[in-house]
């Protein structure tokens, strides 16, 4: 778990002067808010609309991402295939991944500015951080900066955990993608599956521990110094974000693409059983997939013919999180954190299979 003196280095000094921490914490606000504007009206929500109205015709290119940079043959050695599957998922990513650092930089700047950083209610904490991470439009991948940042500048843990599962799964586009592609019964257990793990938040996090932060009281006055030194500090933060992150991403998508080429999706058995489910639900809670690609790839599975429970589970899965929100966490809170939420999002899709087999049955 980390320590409150490894986030010492984080906080911008003056975090605690009354007439400095004003103008610093508006200006830190600023460029939240400016970073936030640019990423969603020039990349993310474009893109998303784009492919709500491909409808049924949205396809994808990559094992792992709707782009490919580079080309991947079945004929190619396994090396190769890895090597140009993780480029791939690194070029579909780069944006997203982009702004979450640039995001997650600008958080860790701005929450030790403010008198109060979380609730005393867990279930506040995370009511608070899944109304925080719905608007976001990023991935369990580009979250994760972001969830880290948070948790270093003082923020709740299922604060931190309700932002990371509600901006993947619960983005409004994304949801409008949902109810036109699939049947409505499926699109309210894909709605059910990340409601239940937010309200699970709580338990998930019962162990763990936020960072208080500290802060030190500048002698400056006027608006040049704080500010000059709020920006200094963004750059400081977003050095130690880039360096203790991007490595992670590296792995992370090496990860994804040895897992999806030594399993492709077209060797996903034709008939159901009960651990074809939970090996599926395992696996797609470990994929390191793009926004909405949880949704697009569960459709055109379902229209290949796919059996419904194992749709079902990749689509409550798939997106949901990813090795990548695994490691981050781990480094950055505790790895038994990790892994339990990694088995809990993997638990909820698996029950949410079953459960669509012996509907089958029944019906």
């Amino acid at each position: 778990m980390s320590s409150v003196a490894s986030s010492q280095v984080l906080v911008p000094a003056g975090a605690c002067a009354k007439k400095p921490v004003v103008l610093q914490a508006a200006v830190a606000a600023l460029l939240c808010a400016a970073i936030a504007l640019y990423f969603w009206v020039g990349s993310r929500y474009p893109s998303l609309l784009k492919k709500l109205h491909s409808g049924k015709n949205i396809h994808v290119v990559g094992a792992l991402s709707f782009d490919a940079l580079l080309p991947v043959k079945p004929e190619m050695p396994l090396a190769t295939r890895i090597g140009h599957t993780t480029v791939d998922w690194m070029y579909s990513n780069r944006i997203g991944m982009t702004f979450g650092i640039c995001f997650g930089a600008a958080v860790l700047t701005l929450l030790p500015l403010l008198p109060r950083r979380r609730f005393r209610s867990e279930f506040a904490d995370t009511l608070a951080g899944a109304a925080t991470g719905v608007p976001l439009g990023v991935c369990a991948n580009c979250v994760a900066p972001i969830g880290q940042s948070l948790y270093q500048a003082g923020a709740g843990p299922s604060a931190v955990l309700g932002t990371m599962i509600s901006s993947p799964t619960l983005n409004v586009v994304v949801l409008a993608m949902l109810f036109a592609l699939f049947p409505f019964p499926v699109a309210l257990v894909r709605v059910a599956a990340p409601l239940v793990l937010i309200a699970l938040v709580p338990w998930l996090t019962r162990r763990v521990k936020p960072i208080n932060v500290s802060c030190e009281i500048p002698q400056s006055e006027g608006w040049f110094w704080p500010t000059a030194s709020m920006l200094r500090q963004y750059l400081v933060n977003l050095a130690k974000l880039v360096i203790t992150t991007v490595p992670l991403m590296v792995l992370a998508g090496l990860l994804g693409a040895l897992f999806i080429e030594i399993v492709p999706a077209r060797d996903i058995p034709s008939s159901f059983s009960v651990i074809g489910i939970l090996l599926i639900a395992l696996v797609g809670a470990f994929l390191p997939v793009p926004i909405a690609f949880d949704v697009a790839g569960a459709f055109l599975l379902m229209s290949r013919g796919v059996p419904l429970p194992y749709v079902v589970t990749l689509l409550c899965t798939l997106g949901a999180f990813s090795v990548y929100s695994m490691l981050i966490l781990g480094r950055t809170i505790s790895w038994r954190t990790a892994l339990t939420v990694y088995g809990a999002v993997a638990m909820v899709g698996a029950v949410a299979g079953l459960g669509t087999a012996a509907l089958q049955a029944f019906v």
